[in-house]
């Protein structure tokens, strides 16, 4: 509920400091006295649009602050914790304007954009004025308001959640089926690359020893050459061989007088054993080596073939077989991609039956207590001194399919008098008739969750008497479940108030000067009074005015 609210030079208010009880507030006042500005304040507070022109003449800037206490208020303390604005069990909303035009808004002394605090506001009061900037008025308030007032609220998001995960599904069918083309072309190349792969028949010895393999081939004659000459050197009685062996003879003879050539000695002969043994792998070489004209034609197409194949794939040709099985995932995964696709539509298929059915129960749930809050508002609303009224509430079906919030839209209608037509809540023309539209479906609807302050701007426009008096206990009757603040011109509403505010204009030598003021119980009498008999209260009023008060206690 709204605790305090602090305004400085807005307008015509230099500075106000108020505070709000519990219950049902009524703000009063003679005509332009300036009860307007308590509205404007709120809205800033709230988060609606600014005006530099409200700042005060000859000041830098206007401020206005709005304390609430929302210790009971889930809905307003988990937007709060959303935002990382909560504050134990208060919200203070606060708007700087400036003479330039700039505008500053915070929540519990934080500076955050002013669609963050228009969201706290919109969640901490619902003012019911004449305008059409009230929550009842929007089409998501008014779905939800009767969901409440049915009690089934909780279904509706259990069907929202359906509709997510099916819209959800949905887009994943949309991507698959769109990409469907491509990936049969994919697959079909993917299939071609495969199969040129498995029939050239990759082994991967061969893949790591074909181009040297063939390298040895082509240039055999050359290599046999070579190696001969090589080997008949070492081979030869003056050869290389033969050399080292009469060297180490010699050599042994000279250790026998001097040990200390026994390292050189060991040198040496290691060097004659390793001259024998390239001896020997030069002879298996030379034996292993063949000329063969066709074998070399053979690898060299083969080599050709391999180096095709790589090319193709931008890869070496040691790594075709990798190549090749990362192809054959690729095609896993395609024909998986296939599998999914059908998978998720019996997903989608199951959601849609799981929607439709839980639709169903809502759609019958929402039908019965809509003709039931049909009644209720159009009795209350005749109540309220609206004769030949009438209020529905219309559930247009909405196209076949899968829809958040159900298969129905939910409007609210109104018809002002008998035998005209029903029209949108929001094109009833009468600021009053609005009003009273709005308290008749509050109070109604008054054990449901709601905006935890309501604030009926001039709600007994065109009203007078016993009508009057009707509304007033209305709005006392709802002051059990909201704070209720009500501006209004007469006593016998006024008298219901369990808090009385009045509001005054005086013209001071800065300029004209408002301000509002908590009465006493004895300046409450005056102020009815005031309000019965004009401006000389006379004896009579005063009486009329305490009956009035002590018949509404």
């Amino acid at each position: 509920m709204l605790s305090q609210l602090s305004v400085k030079n807005l307008a015509v208010v230099e500075k106000l400091d108020l505070s709000f009880e519990a219950g049902m507030s009524t703000v009063t006042g003679e005509t332009g006295a300036g009860k307007s500005i308590l509205l404007q304040a709120l809205n800033l507070a709230l988060g609606h649009r600014s005006d530099f022109t409200l700042v005060r003449h000859g000041q830098n800037r206007a401020e206005v602050s709005a304390a609430f206490d929302v210790h009971n208020q889930e809905k307003i303390q988990a937007y709060l914790q959303t935002h990382s604005l909560e504050e134990d069990g208060e919200c203070i909303l606060r708007r700087i304007i400036s003479n330039d035009g700039r505008s500053k808004a915070f929540v519990n002394g934080i500076n955050v954009p002013l669609s963050v605090l228009r969201g706290v506001g919109e969640l901490l009061i619902d003012m019911h004025g004449q305008n059409e900037h009230q929550l009842l008025l929007r089409a998501e308030q008014q779905r939800d308001l009767l969901d409440t007032y049915a009690q089934h609220t909780t279904t509706c998001d259990a069907l929202n959640a359906i509709v997510t995960q099916y819209n959800a599904i949905s887009h994943q069918i949309d991507e698959l089926s769109n990409n469907q083309d491509l990936k049969q072309q994919q697959q079909e190349l993917l299939q071609h690359q495969l199969q040129e792969l498995d029939n050239a028949t990759l082994v991967q010895e061969e893949l790591d020893t074909i181009e040297s393999d063939f390298k040895t081939s082509a240039n055999a004659v050359s290599l046999i050459e070579k190696t001969s000459n090589i080997l008949g050197q070492l081979e030869q009685e003056s050869g290389a061989n033969a050399q080292l062996l009469n060297l180490t003879h010699a050599l042994n003879q000279a250790l026998e007088i001097d040990e200390k050539l026994t390292p050189i000695a060991q040198m040496l002969s290691s060097a004659q054993v390793q001259t024998q043994e390239t001896i020997y792998e030069l002879t298996n070489y030379l034996n292993s080596l063949s000329f063969d004209e066709q074998s070399t034609t053979e690898l060299e197409a083969r080599l050709g073939e391999l180096h095709d194949l790589a090319r193709k794939h931008t890869c070496q040709i040691t790594a075709l077989i990798t190549t090749k099985d990362t192809i054959s995932t690729a095609l896993d995964a395609i024909d998986g991609a296939g599998t999914s696709l059908h998978g998720l539509q019996q997903q989608k298929e199951l959601l849609a039956q799981k929607y439709h059915k839980q639709a169903k129960v809502l759609s019958k749930v929402r039908l019965e207590k809509a003709n039931l809050l049909s009644n209720l508002v159009t009795e209350a609303m005749q109540v309220l001194g609206m004769p030949g009224s009438g209020f529905k509430v219309d559930l247009p079906k909405k196209a076949l399919g899968v829809h958040f919030n159900g298969n129905e839209s939910v409007d609210f209608l109104v018809q002002t008098n008998m035998g005209s037509d029903f029209k949108a809540l929001k094109k009833v023309a009468s600021g009053g008739e609005l009003s009273r539209i709005s308290l008749a479906i509050s109070v109604v609807s008054s054990d449901n969750e709601y905006t935890p302050t309501l604030i009926f701007d001039e709600v007994d426009v065109g009203i007078s008497g016993a009508v009057a008096e009707i509304v007033g206990k209305k709005l006392k009757q709802l002051s059990q479940h909201y704070q209720i603040i009500c501006i209004t011109h007469l006593a016998q509403v006024a008298a219901f108030g369990h808090q009385h505010l009045r509001v005054q204009k005086a013209q001071e030598e800065e300029g004209a000067q408002t301000t509002v003021k908590q009465l006493s119980d004895d300046q409450r009498v005056d102020e009815i009074a005031r309000i019965l008999g004009g401006s000389t209260i006379t004896d009579k009023a005063r009486i009329a005015a305490e009956e009035m008060i002590k018949l509404s206690s």
